[in-house]
């Protein structure tokens, strides 16, 4: 089982990013996150972010276990450069680039567990206006035929009493 994760556009030269990247690739997840706590580099922080991006996406998505996930692939590529210029002497400008890199990370499990599906999300029916009017006329003549129910016999208290919305018609508008 392979989860994907990428960060895109981080302002960061990629020459930079691979010497941290390097360092972490083949690693299981625990001790590349351990690794990159402790290096001295800016890079290493959004690194470990999109490591631990992974993993979420590994245990919500897939029910995967974090302790039995290893970096297959780390890879960081060219993403747009800014080009930007400097003022020299003799009335000359230079260029400044100002690199940007894309991230990507393929987890894979260390033992296989089985797991190859991705959990199916369950959505419930859209609800219609209609359906909320009728519900809401329903209930309130339910509460009327109970009051009227408690007058004519006062011995029965043991009705279901039922809440009625504080406006019926909330969804009808006058025309004009």
């Amino acid at each position: 089982m392979e989860v994907k994760a990428s960060l895109k556009h981080l302002r960061m030269s990629p020459q930079k990013i691979r010497l941290v990247l390097d360092l972490v690739r083949g690693l299981s997840t625990v001790d590349a996150l351990n690794q990159l706590k402790f290096i001295n580099k800016k890079a290493a922080e959004p690194v470990a972010k999109l490591i631990s991006s992974a993993v979420a996406n590994a245990e919500n998505n897939f029910n995967l276990d974090k302790n039995n996930l290893r970096i297959k692939e780390i890879r960081a590529d060219e993403g747009a450069t800014l080009k930007r210029w400097m003022p020299k002497a003799h009335g000359r400008a230079t260029t400044i680039r100002k690199r940007a890199t894309h991230i990507s990370v393929t987890l894979e499990e260390i033992v296989a567990s089985g797991k190859g599906k991705k959990k199916e999300v369950v959505l419930e029916k859209p609800v219609k206006l209609e359906d909320l009017t009728k519900e809401a006329e329903k209930t309130t003549k339910t509460a009327k035929t109970a009051k009227v129910n408690k007058k004519i016999n006062p011995e029965k208290e043991n009705t279901k009493k039922v809440a009625a919305p504080d406006k019926t018609k909330m969804f009808r508008r006058k025309a004009g």
